[in-house]
């Protein structure tokens, strides 16, 4: 008998340790990560800084118009075909920026009395003033000066320099 209670204790125990291995129940796991927000857009680049003059200024004027100076023919103030082209872009321009204020210089070559040159200046300067108030340009916006031949461009005694000085620039401040 003793052997059998053995077996018998020895089936327990195996029937005891078999029960004690069951699976144990697994833990409900947490759900997975949610997945990771898209990065960012990258921001977009700044805008190039901006090429060629700075609208508004002198250089952008030229820029817009091709020059700001018209040339004369001697003791001449009437404006060609050339002339009323440029002071055409100009106007086109200063209707762009209607702020602005431009003076108009009138200049003469050194030839003839100081009075006869600051006299023919004006009317030059007078001239370019009056085409651009006529395109549209408020005349209150333009003031004109004669310099006569006291601000030569060339300083030459030819007709080169000459004709180079017989000229109305218009002048944008800075």
């Amino acid at each position: 008998m003793a052997r059998v209670s053995m077996k018998i204790a020895l089936a327990a125990a195996l029937a005891l340790s078999v029960a004690g291995c069951a699976k144990k129940k697994v833990e409900e796991l947490p759900p997975p990560p949610a997945p990771a927000p898209p990065p960012p857009a990258p921001e977009p680049a700044p805008p190039p800084p901006p090429s060629g003059p700075t609208p508004g200024s002198r250089a952008d004027f030229v820029a817009q118009a091709g020059t700001d100076t018209v040339y004369f023919d001697t003791d001449m103030y009437d404006l060609s075909a050339d002339d009323e082209a440029t002071l055409t872009k100009q106007a086109a321009w200063l209707a762009k920026y209607p702020n602005v204020t431009v003076t108009i210089e009138g200049h003469c070559d050194e030839r003839g009395t100081r009075e006869y040159n600051l006299a023919l200046g004006d009317r030059r300067a007078n001239a370019a003033k009056n085409f651009l108030a006529n395109a549209g340009v408020a005349a209150s916006r333009l003031s004109v000066i004669s310099y006569g031949k006291e601000r030569p461009i060339a300083t030459g005694s030819d007709e080169a320099s000459w004709a180079q000085n017989r000229r109305a620039v218009t002048v944008v401040p800075n």
